[in-house]
């Protein structure tokens, strides 16, 4: 354990929010947490004065890694507390943006596009269409990321077998490599089982570390596995990066329909095109009599990106395989790289690739079968 008294002398050269008072006595510090040498501090701020802020936030960091035993220091901007005993965001934090931002979002260093994968509700398969469209635009020689933006429910340590935490290399986490695929996520620091327990601005301020604070290097496209839903992590990755489009994915049931045309439809909002819609769970072969059964009903996400008139990228089956892949750790696409289901996905990177390349131009469509 690190020395708390040392913890606390060094925060005390830190002037608080007011400019004034040292810090540990101005009552801004929302949460204060050390785990294996790293110290992880937030400073609740007013919004309003989150620009401002920005010195204090590094002068309490550069204090932290000052301490004998400090690895790494983390300091974040909030406007929540953190609940007692919960960690703040992982990463260097600036604060979060405004609701409303007009014109292009600043870019990301070394990066060239940005493709967002979502879905309107949870259940649908989204991470591992996510992760498997990663590692095919891999093996089609570009150079990938995926970031699990699913904060409350990451998905991308268990799909792509991750159980190390990433490095801090300077002020920046280091992604970990995975079946040729740049990974990082939330689940990547803290235990698989323990809940992450924070409240909207905490969580925006922790999607922006994650996007802009991670070391990237040169990358064609970065992934971003979005969580259901279009809530605040939508609207905050909508204004904090450049996204170059956003695939849906759905089922084919109307249920899923409904929220599908949500999530088209707050992208559209915001201005940023969508690549197309994929249907996941299209239909279910037997592995023993080879019959079909269209579990969750079949083409409704089809007829759904006709009468919108976005492309429509494939069916992707229920399928044990895809099932079993996932969870051991090593998707399909890589687990079988030339099976059907690991084909079907490069077809549909193929597809992407194109759109991405020729400027927004429909992609052709693809079945998986």
């Amino acid at each position: 354990m690190l020395d708390e008294n040392a913890i606390t002398a060094a925060l005390h050269k830190v002037q608080g929010p007011d400019g004034r008072t040292p810090l540990p006595q101005s009552g801004a510090i929302g949460g204060l947490t050390q785990r294996e040498g790293k110290v992880y501090l937030s400073i609740v701020v007013d919004p309003a004065e989150a620009a401002k802020a920005e010195a204090m936030r590094a002068a309490a960091e550069t204090a932290l890694r000052g301490v004998e035993g400090v690895k790494a220091a983390i300091v974040t901007l909030t406007s929540e507390r953190a609940p007692v005993g919960q960690a703040p965001a992982h990463g260097h934090s600036h604060a979060p943006r405004a609701p409303a931002r007009r014109g292009v979002p600043e870019s990301v260093a070394g990066v060239r596009h940005i493709v967002a994968v979502a879905s309107g509700k949870g259940g649908v398969g989204k991470s591992t269409v996510a992760a498997n469209l990663a590692i095919a635009l891999a093996q089609e020689g570009w150079r990938v990321g995926l970031l699990d933006a699913d904060v409350f429910g990451p998905s991308a340590p268990r799909l792509f077998g991750l159980k190390e935490k990433p490095k801090v290399e300077g002020s920046f986490l280091v992604p970990i490599v995975s079946c040729g695929v740049k990974v990082i996520s939330i689940g990547l620091m803290i235990e698989e089982e323990t809940p992450v327990v924070w409240r909207g601005p905490m969580v925006m301020s922790a999607i922006t570390q994650l996007l802009r604070e991670v070391s990237w290097g040169e990358l064609d496209c970065l992934v971003v596995d979005m969580p259901p839903g279009t809530g605040d992590v939508q609207l905050t990755m909508a204004q904090s990066a450049p996204l170059s489009g956003a695939i849906i994915v759905s089922t084919p049931q109307d249920l899923a329909l409904i929220d599908a045309r949500r999530g088209i439809a707050m992208f559209e909002k915001v201005n940023i095109p969508v690549i197309g819609i994929i249907e996941n769970m299209s239909y279910f072969v037997c592995p023993h009599c080879q019959g079909r059964s269209d579990i969750f009903a079949h083409g409704g996400a089809r007829h759904e990106a006709e009468r919108r008139g976005v492309p429509f990228l494939g069916e992707v089956p229920l399928d044990m395989a895809i099932r079993e892949t996932s969870d051991a750790g090593k998707p399909i696409a890589a687990a079988a790289p030339e099976g059907a289901h690991a084909q079907a996905f490069r077809g549909v990177a193929q597809a992407v690739i194109g759109w991405l390349s020729a400027g927004q131009r429909a992609a052709p469509k693809i079945v998986i079968g």
